[in-house]
């Protein structure tokens, strides 16, 4: 069984009397342990795939299974619980909190959990030491550089120890060299800790990191490459 089943996935949205379907009745498996990028123009329905997948939105009508999980299923406030227990979400602009420190932001997922201080402290460290940031703790968003910023973006998506991550563009706002170390960093994750990956991304050198590419296109799969393949892109 996949970690991750799409069937018919579909989203709409009513924009006056039109309806904007960016997915349209998706069939997608994910295997666990996967690390897949999502490619495509604007608009083909990565981001509202990724949203989904993340519990962040719900279908409009399919099915949508995580870890035997049917996600449409889930009210509200289950949904949210579900996502703090095992999403971890990796932005473009990294949507760090500007008057936390980086120990701080990456504590904030914690607090939805049951865990002493104590066993806090040891998660966030730890997690800021696998991205190699530890040494800037202490130091607040403005007093870091934007790959430093977006690895802690990363300690605080990975300190819960989530089923999946997910990345939306997590190197847009990077420049080269930043953006190839956060690619090693997200690919140490995946190796060395089998997390599950789904990224969204418009660069084929982004995409080429990961194992599979997805092309979608008016909200539908319109072809998949592996990684040599996407490299070739």
């Amino acid at each position: 069984m996949a970690l991750i089943e799409c069937r018919g996935l579909t989203r709409e949205y009513k924009k006056g009397d039109n309806i904007i379907r960016p997915l349209d009745g998706l069939d997608l498996d994910v295997e666990r342990g996967e690390f897949v990028a999502l490619m495509g123009p604007s608009g083909s329905g990565k981001t509202t795939l990724l949203n989904l997948v993340a519990g962040i939105d719900s279908p409009t009508r399919g099915e949508l299974t995580v870890d035997g999980v049917a996600l449409g299923s889930l009210s509200r406030n289950k949904l949210a619980a579900w996502r703090a227990q095992h999403v971890g979400y990796v932005f473009q602009l990294y949507n760090l909190v500007p008057v936390l420190t980086a120990y701080e932001n990456v504590e904030l997922p914690l607090l939805l959990h049951a865990l002493s201080r104590r066993e806090r402290h040891g998660r966030v460290m730890t997690a800021l030491q696998r991205v190699g940031i530890a040494d800037r703790h202490d130091h607040y968003p403005r007093q870091l550089s934007g790959g430093q910023e977006q690895r802690v973006a990363i300690a605080r998506a990975v300190v819960t120890d989530p089923t999946i991550l997910v990345g939306d563009e997590p190197t847009g706002d990077l420049d080269a060299s930043a953006a190839e170390a956060v690619m090693a960093l997200l690919g140490e994750l995946h190796d060395d800790l089998g997390k599950t990956i789904i990224m969204v991304t418009h660069d084929p050198k982004t995409a080429a990191c990961a194992e599979r590419t997805l092309h979608l296109e008016k909200g539908r799969l319109v072809r998949e490459a592996g990684a040599m393949e996407g490299a070739a892109v």
